[in-house]
């Protein structure tokens, strides 16, 4: 997959593809459903699969310091989407001066002139252009003018509403992983190199590989089954395990981040990129009387999360 960042300098074999346009925060299966029709377009003309997209993300743009709400940074949102098979990635620079252009002018200078695009794929309630202005009828008339193809998707619904990432975010708030799951299509994954922690796991008996969170949007706080994949380096494969998410209450004053344990592993993974897919909320965090309060909860917690794996 090729990624293009600046819709001013595209080379001619990044231009003519058959784009979805979106944030594609979490690439649920709503955002599939776009992709998926701009793949149609593709298979049938013969040109690229593209998405278009924006970083940083136009809400972070616009109110830079509002609680973090993404569910995936752009290096795992650009993982994903390779997954799935898109071959150019627009991840535009998302600025004042793109965020002053007009819906008119968005759709000649970036999406037509620009990019170069054949075809367009957005949701029915896809909205551009300076305050929000324009609508996806109106990019159905600058296609028929500027000569891209439009076409607009359904939004999709599953069996407990719209999907839509504010509703994973309510799921994952909830404690509801699979919920979570059902409307993205993949476990909830936090991906992340692995920093070096204060090494308590390790003292306890339980050494864990720890991520920082900042900038995503936090799941609710406690331990959880989770499916580990290490991406890089010696140990790289897939592993079970139990991690907790959280603020560590009875080690004092802490920054929310990912702590992992890796069943049946003993090597080191500091400096690795690790995935963790959350599968189950446990519990909630917990303060404990003692320390070996503590290593008993967590010898009951890897019990309970390897009972629940081996059934998933």
């Amino acid at each position: 997959m090729r990624i293009i960042r600046d819709h001013t300098f595209v080379a001619p074999q990044d231009r003519g593809a058959s784009a979805a346009i979106g944030n594609f925060d979490g690439v649920h299966l709503g955002h599939l459903s776009v992709i998926d029709l701009a793949r149609q377009v593709a298979d049938r003309t013969g040109a690229p699969l593209g998405v278009v997209t924006f970083e940083p993300h136009p809400r972070e743009f616009f109110a830079p310091d509002a609680p973090p709400f993404r569910l995936m940074g752009r290096t795992a949102r650009a993982h994903r989407l390779e997954k799935i098979g898109v071959q150019r990635l627009y991840q535009l620079n998302f600025n004042a001066a793109l965020s002053s252009l007009t819906a008119r002018e968005f759709a000649r200078d970036v999406l037509s002139v620009g990019l170069g695009l054949t075809h367009v794929v957005v949701g029915a309630d896809f909205r551009f252009g300076k305050g929000r202005d324009g609508c996806a009828q109106d990019l159905e008339g600058f296609g028929a003018e500027f000569g891209f193809g439009v076409t607009l998707a359904p939004l999709l619904s599953g069996d407990s509403g719209q999907v839509s990432s504010t509703a994973i975010r309510t799921a994952l708030s909830e404690g509801r992983p699979r919920d979570a799951a059902a409307m993205l299509g993949h476990w909830h994954r936090i991906d992340g190199e692995v920093v070096g922690g204060e090494q308590r796991g390790r003292e306890l008996g339980y050494p864990t590989a720890n991520m920082s969170i900042e900038g995503l949007h936090p799941p609710r706080f406690g331990v959880y089954a989770v499916l580990i994949d290490v991406l890089d380096g010696p140990h790289a494969g897939s592993y079970h395990g139990a991690a907790s998410i959280g603020v560590r209450p009875m080690f004092g004053k802490n920054r929310p981040n990912l702590e992992t344990y890796l069943f049946d592993f003993s090597g080191d993974l500091y400096g690795a990129q690790l995935s963790v897919g959350l599968v189950d909320h446990l519990r909630d965090e917990e303060t404990f009387d003692s320390l070996d309060a503590l290593t008993a909860q967590m010898a009951e917690d890897c019990a309970r999360a390897r009972a629940i794996l081996a059934a998933t």
